[in-house]
């Protein structure tokens, strides 16, 4: 499928309407879904009514957006009314929301085209969507891997052009290590950029949205579209919104070399070796684009994996208390009373691994833990934002590999909780800091799965990551590859 770009110029000349560009998406979904399985609703009616008032503008020569008659997939954890918002739950599976979420309503505003609500693992809690409720979503380079995860069907639902771009949400790498696994384009704003009105919570200080796209352009455009202050949001940031897309630049040499760090906690175990040879080789070729390459140390880089997973599921713990029977979703009939009414509730509704974290988080917030857990990883959360300061007193921006491994088998972690965490390893601290962060392609491994390279900014420098993720971007072809299906 063509760029944004592409597409609205196509538009503009009239040389295909809003409605052709739909359709052929949906058609596209149709073919697909037996195999991938991205999408848990498909709006195809709602989307041609999209298109429809689309094209009647055009015809009537109105000036659009550049996202107008752009079809689009939204993660199944943003409000969308009158449409299902099941988070991939049991417990939430006849929710239809009364309301908007600020970012669908400023996509619709924009004239964007919904083609459905796609899977995610369960309330966003996992690394595969293998978690949801409903259906295991198929990595398109190999249907028999993962595409990562939570927001792994916002991810193959772009790599597998069953929508131009798509919406997922981040709390410890979910829209990067997904688009590290399906060689996309993921990026992670800064807390506070993207306004959280309508995004149901998973862990509160950690969730941001963020876009997914084939190119570095198509998702700045996004994420200006998606940016800036909400009055409904009370962790909104009232900041500026730059055209980020009208900044790109095909390379690094401006007055002044772009300063990066390479961290080198990110190295060494762990780290898949063909995944180390890719990322090593984008280094070299960002210096050879004009960049001045520093190597940098990020002592408690290491340390942000069990800080998350103690902050997270505490917050997990409870924002999902309100799921009980009684306010809304799920309710298990002939309880004898309201505690046994609330404990077959969420026994039926909530799947293994919300379970987990459930306990995981209550666990760590009772009486006698709090400081020994919780207060510990907030400490340690502190010290993690410290070590990203002092970085950037050095460098313009930070680089790591995305994930330590490529798309691995569906069902090859599912057993072992801990294994499956690692996958977040590189990304996690870059959410305890509120930073942003971006993946883009950089290779391909011995089975033909992608490889991703992580660009980290400081706050609310999404204008670098981007820029030195559209510079590698545009020297490399790894971008242009697409699955066979």
């Amino acid at each position: 499928m063509a760029s944004i770009r592409e597409l609205h110029e196509q538009l503009v000349k009239k040389e295909r309407s809003a409605v052709e560009i739909t359709q052929e998406a949906l058609d596209k979904i149709q073919a697909l879904e037996p195999k991938l399985h991205s999408f848990l609703h498909i709006t195809a009616q709602q989307a041609l009514e999209q298109a429809r008032a689309v094209d009647a503008k055009i015809a009537a020569g109105e000036e659009i957006s550049s996202l107008a008659g752009i079809p689009i997939g939204i993660k199944d954890n943003m409000c969308t009314k009158g449409i299902p918002t099941t988070c991939a739950s049991r417990i939430l599976e006849n929710f239809v929301p009364p309301y908007e979420s600020t970012v669908t309503q400023k996509l619709l505003d924009a004239g964007a085209v919904m083609v459905g609500k796609t899977n995610l693992d369960e309330f966003a809690m996992g690394s595969s969507t293998e978690n949801s409720a409903y259906q295991v979503t198929a990595n398109p380079w190999d249907l028999t891997r993962v595409p990562g995860g939570s927001s792994g069907g916002s991810a193959a639902a772009v790599a597998g052009g069953e929508c131009v771009v798509s919406l997922g949400s981040d709390t410890g790498g979910s829209i990067r290590q997904p688009a590290s696994f399906c060689g996309v384009v993921g990026l992670k704003p800064t807390y506070g950029l993207v306004s959280r009105y309508g995004l149901v919570a998973y862990a509160s200080s950690l969730d941001q949205i963020g876009p997914f796209s084939r190119s570095v352009e198509d998702t700045a455009i996004l994420l200006r579209a998606i940016a800036g202050y909400d009055p409904h949001d009370s962790t909104s940031l009232k900041v500026e919104i730059p055209d980020y897309a009208a900044t790109l630049k095909p390379d690094l040499k401006a007055r002044r070399k772009m300063r990066i760090g390479v961290i080198t906690e990110t190295f060494g175990q762990g780290l898949d070796s063909v995944v180390e040879a890719a990322v090593t080789k984008a280094i070299d070729q960002l210096q050879m684009l004009g960049a001045e390459i520093h190597i940098i140390s990020c002592p408690r880089f290491r340390y942000g994996l069990p800080s998350y997973y103690i902050i997270a599921p505490s917050e997990a713990s409870a924002n999902l208390a309100r799921y009980d029977g009684v306010k809304y979703g799920l309710r298990t009939p002939d309880a004898d009373n309201l505690l046994s009414m609330y404990t077959r509730t969420r026994a039926s509704g909530f799947g293994t691994e919300v379970k987990r974290r459930i306990m995981i988080g209550t666990y760590a917030l009772s009486a006698g833990y709090y400081d020994a857990y919780y207060l510990k990883a907030q400490k340690v959360r502190t010290l993690i934002k410290q070590d990203f300061e002092n970085a950037f007193k050095k460098v313009d921006v930070l680089v790591t590999p995305t994930a330590p491994t490529t798309a691995f088998k569906a069902g090859e972690k599912t057993t072992d909780p801990l294994s499956m965490y690692l996958n977040d390893l590189m990304t996690i601290p870059v959410n305890l800091a509120g930073l942003p962060g971006i993946n883009v392609p950089c290779g391909f491994d011995d089975n033909g799965l992608p490889i991703g390279l992580q660009v980290i900014g400081n706050v609310l420098r999404e204008d670098q990551i981007l820029q030195v993720a559209y510079a590698y971007e545009q020297s490399t072809t790894w971008h242009l590859r697409q699955p066979e299906l």
